[in-house]
């Protein structure tokens, strides 16, 4: 397993400055529109691949992997580093903001998991008051409700959690201004 270099943000700064390193953002897409480092290229953790890198960013830059803190960036830098010259910004965009590096500050949100246990919460909240003011028969969706959890747990893939990323409060650009400056930059 080839070891992946920590960068601190001060040095990660003056490699952007030289034009001799990417940013490469694997945080979701709630957290890049509350927070962004400008320039950096956008790709969620979870569509990390050498190639799409090769891709989006080319080969002949050193790739500094950036998320909030710095865990997700590490284990996304070692799934390619051997194919790619990948590093971390070590302590993510928490570091590069206290350094008083730049950042582009957006909306906060609340993450999708939070919304979901929310969403949850409350509709179990509703089903316990039918079932005492209306029927006893609905808690039979606490039942629904548990084998949905259940599911989601199992599969990952969760149902209230694809409803809520429909509610306005949650749409997404597909790129930010950062973001697609960086696609151009590069381009």
């Amino acid at each position: 397993m080839t070891t992946v270099q920590k960068m601190d943000a001060t040095s990660t700064s003056q490699l952007l400055q030289e034009d001799k390193a990417v940013l490469l953002d694997v945080r979701t897409p709630t957290e890049i529109l509350e927070q962004e480092i400008p320039y950096s290229v956008i790709m969620p953790f979870d569509l990390v691949s050498a190639e799409r890198i090769k891709e989006t960013i080319g080969k002949d830059k050193k790739v500094v992997f950036v998320c909030r803190s710095g865990a997700r960036a590490m284990q996304a830098a070692e799934a390619v580093a051997g194919e790619i010259d990948a590093a971390v910004l070590d302590g993510g965009i928490v570091a590069w903001s206290d350094k008083g590096l730049p950042t582009k500050e957006g909306a906060k949100r609340i993450p999708l998991d939070r919304q979901v246990l929310i969403a949850v919460g409350t509709l179990l909240l509703v089903t316990l008051f039918l079932t005492y003011v209306v029927s006893p028969k609905f808690v039979l969706l606490v039942g629904f409700f548990g084998a949905a959890m259940i599911f989601a747990g199992i599969t990952g893939s969760c149902g209230m959690a694809r409803l809520l990323l429909l509610m306005p409060w949650n749409k997404s650009p597909l790129c930010t201004s950062a973001s697609c400056g960086a696609a151009s930059k590069t381009s």
